[in-house]
């Protein structure tokens, strides 16, 4: 599957982003055609350590089953210590350059960009995929920098060129379409998901919105 593809419907999730079972909201979003996940597991009361790396494992093992990639967001020794597909980094992360040299190729390496020269820097930095927001304004990061807006998703688009992108923050499904129409690969969602009350039928919804 190409990257661009992979990116439709990206899911992230902690498990502090859900009331439930972690690994049962990710089952029922996998059920419902999520097409790439991303580990972010940070703020209160997120788990570390150990604990962490138990977590990741058992999502892996979960997408795996569901023949999706599972991406690590920050954490690269985590990444390569359970052979991620992938790893997400931010612009106050370690520099794409020098992940690579880390990572085996197989790898896919997205970064966040929030305008448009963070994203023609990741570009050049041999990112594979970049995450532009916000779109809209989020509570899900308590430092989301100012919403782009769609405008800023064509903008964007227009300086980086076909890599691919997706576009994140406060993104619902009745969203999606402008969003694509926009020049974004895919939309990705925390709590559109996660809080759902139920996952699998938020992701459907959203896989069906991107495909109008």
């Amino acid at each position: 599957m190409k990257i661009s593809e992979m990116l439709r419907v990206y899911f992230i999730m902690g498990s502090n982003n859900c009331t439930g079972d972690p690994l049962e909201v990710l089952e029922s979003a996998l059920k419902g055609g999520i097409t790439l996940f991303q580990l972010r597991e940070k703020g209160a009361n997120a788990k570390t350590g150990k604990k962490k790396k138990e977590l990741a494992l058992k999502m892996k093992e979960l997408c795996h089953r569901y023949e999706v990639p599972f991406v690590v967001n920050d954490d690269v020794s985590l990444a390569l210590e359970i052979e991620a597909d992938g790893i997400h980094v931010g612009q106050d992360d370690e520099p794409v350059s020098e992940i690579k040299e880390k990572c085996p190729e197989r790898m896919i390496i997205g970064v966040s960009a929030t305008n448009g020269q963070e994203a023609v820097e990741a570009v050049k930095d041999g990112a594979d995929y970049i995450g532009v927001g916000p779109i809209f304004s989020t509570d899900t990061k308590v430092d989301a920098k100012k919403p782009i807006g769609l405008e800023g998703v064509s903008r964007i688009r227009k300086l980086v060129g076909d890599i691919p992108m997706v576009a994140i923050g406060g993104i619902k499904a009745v969203h999606a379409s402008d969003i694509i129409d926009a020049g974004a690969d895919g939309v990705s969602v925390i709590t559109a998901i996660s809080a759902a009350a139920s996952p699998e039928a938020a992701a459907r919804e959203i896989k069906e919105k991107i495909g109008e």
